[in-house]
């Protein structure tokens, strides 16, 4: 009676690896410092970052020519069905009028999606904005800001 048979005995001996399928380990890498908000920031909280630098850079030395500007970032352009042009917009600069303020739009992921290093992110968010800011102040784009090279052709 003392004797366990072969079937009662589980067919493996060693413990559950949950890597089962050469995923890599899982769960979170870091563990957050406070309990429900993410160690890691997001790609949008970086491009939004990298955004409100160059903005805020820009908006100071050019504040008494610009007025009231609203700068904003979104995900992606909504493009109408009929729309023509193989390019998808990297922004938007709609001009206020009377008391309503310019509003310049930066679309996140067209631009990323251009852009293969950090480097290069921050080059096409700083020239966007320069080109935007000089057509909006009707001046060329080398006036703005000194770091702008529009003639730079890789």
């Amino acid at each position: 009676m003392d004797e366990v048979s072969a079937s009662s005995v589980p067919p493996r001996t060693r413990p559950r690896v949950r890597d089962r399928r050469g995923r890599g380990m899982r769960g979170p890498a870091v563990l957050p410092r406070e309990p429900g908000s993410p160690e890691l920031r997001t790609r949008r909280q970086r491009f939004d970052d990298l955004a409100l630098g160059i903005v805020t850079d820009i908006d100071e030395r050019w504040q008494d020519e610009l007025g009231l500007v609203e700068y904003a970032v979104e995900d992606a352009p909504q493009i109408p069905d009929d729309w023509d042009s193989g390019t998808v917009p990297l922004s938007s600069l709609i001009r206020g009028k009377g008391e309503t303020p310019t509003r310049l739009v930066l679309f996140r992921r067209p631009i990323e999606h251009r852009c293969e290093t950090r480097s290069d992110l921050e080059a096409m968010v700083l020239t966007i904005v320069v080109e935007q800011v000089a057509e909006l102040l009707g001046i060329d784009a080398e006036r703005i800001d000194p770091r702008y090279d529009g003639g730079a052709d890789d």
